[in-house]
């Protein structure tokens, strides 16, 4: 009686078929990401003016960035440093707070409060200033103004988006309203995730309050999730920085109060057409981007990756 030996099984997805698979992945990071950087630099030592052609000046807008413009360095650069910190920083913070607190409270309670606490992340840029316009409009229908010349808090109305003493702040509520968005879901979900024996373990090795148990156990424990809500929460401060725009119609903005870097690039680019100038900015802020990410991962990412 002859016995059947059984062919080994073979895995279709072996290490022959790896680049097959990575190779929409690939061209898709190619034509969207390495071209259009590879694109910026080369454009920012040119002057380009989207008519003649291109004259090649070197690291010339650079040196223009740093010391012609005084627009940047008085307004963008701390205007940008400022909305950053809110937004970004504090914002982050804030994420991590709500998701922590959130995962204290019951299924359905929780569920009802994460979807409205993120559903202002899914409104379109239209809408939210629409929105934010009718609150802050400079005459008496405004909100705002209606509600502070009730209670004869001020005795005329404000003209809020024009003014470049309230533009920024209001930019700043505005982007903070919105910026509980997908990073503050994958917080939740990571905190919600850790094993409960951890804190059970580390509540016998001596930790005493609630305060302990974030700083030892969920924070180390949800780092994967918290490092992509680092991540995304870079990448949706400097993606809603044309906010002030939206909210004063203009750009520059009012005095300049909310011109960020990403409006500073829009106003050379699409307004100047400076194409060779506004490409240097966006290189500098390529570089800006990612020495935060690289930040975040410093402080949030495994030593063992």
């Amino acid at each position: 009686m002859s016995t059947k030996v059984k062919k080994p099984f073979k895995n279709p997805l072996t290490h022959h078929s790896t680049p097959f698979l990575l190779a929409p992945y690939a061209a898709l990071f190619i034509l969207f990401i390495l071209i259009p950087v590879i694109a910026a630099v080369v454009l920012s030592l040119f002057y380009f003016n989207t008519i003649q052609t291109p004259k090649f000046v070197g690291l010339e807008n650079y040196l223009n960035l740093f010391t012609n413009d005084e627009v940047f360095m008085q307004h963008v650069v701390p205007n940008t440093i400022t909305y950053a910190v809110w937004v970004g920083l504090i914002g982050y913070v804030a994420a991590f707070l709500l998701a922590w607190m959130l995962s204290q409270v019951t299924k359905l309670p929780r569920t009802i409060m994460a979807l409205t606490i993120y559903a202002p992340s899914m409104t379109g840029g239209v809408l939210l200033s629409t929105v934010w316009k009718v609150v802050f409009n400079g005459d008496q229908s405004g909100y705002l103004n209606a509600a502070l010349l009730r209670f004869n808090i001020i005795e005329e109305p404000v003209v809020w988006l024009s003014s470049s003493e309230y533009l920024l702040t209001i930019m700043i509520i505005v982007a903070m309203w919105s910026s509980m968005g997908i990073g503050f879901l994958s917080m939740l979900s990571g905190i919600m995730n850790v094993n409960e024996e951890l804190y059970e373990a580390a509540y016998i090795d001596g930790i005493k309050n609630r305060f302990q148990e974030i700083i030892y156990v969920t924070i180390p424990s949800s780092k994967p999730q918290m490092l992509f809500g680092a991540v995304m929460a870079i990448v949706n401060t400097f993606q809603s920085a044309g906010v002030g725009v939206a909210l004063s119609g203009s750009n520059p903005t009012p005095g300049y109060a909310g011109q960020l870097i990403v409006t500073h690039i829009d106003d050379y680019g699409f307004i100047r057409y400076e194409m060779g100038y506004a490409a240097a900015v966006s290189v500098v802020l390529l570089v800006g981007i990612w020495i935060l990410t690289k930040g975040a991962n410093l402080v949030l990412g495994s030593k063992d990756e």
